[in-house]
């Protein structure tokens, strides 16, 4: 498979590569075609390039006719852009009837806007549209499972958001792991001390908190959720119930995210004690390494969380 230079890059691969055979594919942007590092897409295939401008709602809507005509459109922009901006349209023309569109949300999260600061931060996406119901969340966790996830999502039927980053994701996974539509792939299992849950491009800060502890003799075990607010979450209430206690590490806001989809679980299948490692705050510019160690998600950071979760005796949920 071909390398990728980060998430970006892999949407675009996956979209020529769909494209190669399937004429249903289509691309509607809104002025983001370099964004979403799809020239070449475009190049390859013009007839299945749509560009309507800066205006994002006007590119919810088009491809909102278009699924309506039998055909699977991405639609593909900065992640607040499609939430926030276009939030109306994705909803009402696209949930509700339950269209065949997919989003792809590119500098989700405090680490994918680095250069430009709290305006191309999104760390409120996921929260959003897991309000509005018929969507599917997807939250790969380095490219090649963004590559998988962007073809997975063109196989589900029905509106799929697909987040994605700023270009300098971390490589966590081999390139031909597929997108494991479970919702959950365990990657380390230690033990049963701490269930260490992580969404999006922390994973690999996860599985180094993971071998922190491990030498320290807390056994956890590490999971990937990649589905969050999945319509069938039992893989996941599994890993629940197999642990002691859980800790959730988001590049997200605490709210409505993995933490608050966890806690849900949590709460209606298995109580025990839940702590969040998430975004209670705005962020600012900076490199995406430092950003990630100044707000908490260094792996010493989460290994701490996970030492004080063990040690507390309370089933109470607290934010970190």
């Amino acid at each position: 498979m071909t390398e990728f230079q980060g998430t970006r890059e892999a949407f675009a691969q996956a979209m020529t590569d769909m494209a190669k055979t399937d004429p249903r594919i289509l691309f509607v942007s809104s002025d983001s075609l370099k964004a979403m590092r799809a020239v070449r897409f475009a190049e390859l295939y013009p007839e299945q390039y749509i560009e309507v401008g800066i205006a994002e709602q006007a590119a919810v809507d088009t491809a909102a006719g278009l699924a309506s005509c039998g055909l699977i459109p991405f639609v593909g922009t900065y992640a607040g852009f499609l939430t926030m901006r276009a939030c109306e349209q994705l909803r009402t023309f696209v949930a509700y009837p339950k269209l065949n569109v997919k989003f792809v949300g590119i500098n989700s999260g405090l680490l994918g806007g680095e250069r430009e600061g709290v305006t191309h931060q999104f760390y409120e996406d996921v929260g959003i549209l897991s309000s509005i119901p018929n969507v599917t969340i997807f939250t790969p966790a380095d490219p090649s499972q963004t590559y998988h996830a962007v073809r997975a999502a063109a196989q589900v039927e029905g509106p799929v958001y697909v987040r994605a980053g700023s270009g300098k994701e971390p490589d966590v996974y081999e390139r031909e792991v597929p997108f494991s539509m479970e919702g959950i792939r365990i990657l380390r299992e230690y033990g049963d001390d701490v269930l260490l849950l992580s969404s999006g491009f922390v994973l690999d800060r996860v599985l180094k908190a993971a071998d922190i502890l491990k030498a320290e003799g807390i056994r956890v075990t590490v999971g990937d959720v990649n589905i969050i607010h999945a319509k069938d979450s039992s893989r996941v209430v599994e890993e629940i119930r197999k642990a002691k206690r859980i800790l959730t590490v988001e590049d997200h806001n605490v709210n409505g995210g993995l933490g608050a989809y966890i806690s849900r679980l949590v709460v209606e299948h298995d109580p025990k004690p839940v702590k969040r490692v998430g975004l209670t705050t705005f962020g600012e510019s900076g490199p995406a390494g430092e950003l990630a160690d100044c707000y908490g998600f260094s792996p010493e950071s989460i290994a701490e969380a996970a030492r004080k979760l063990k040690r507390e005796k309370s089933g109470r949920e607290e934010n970190i």
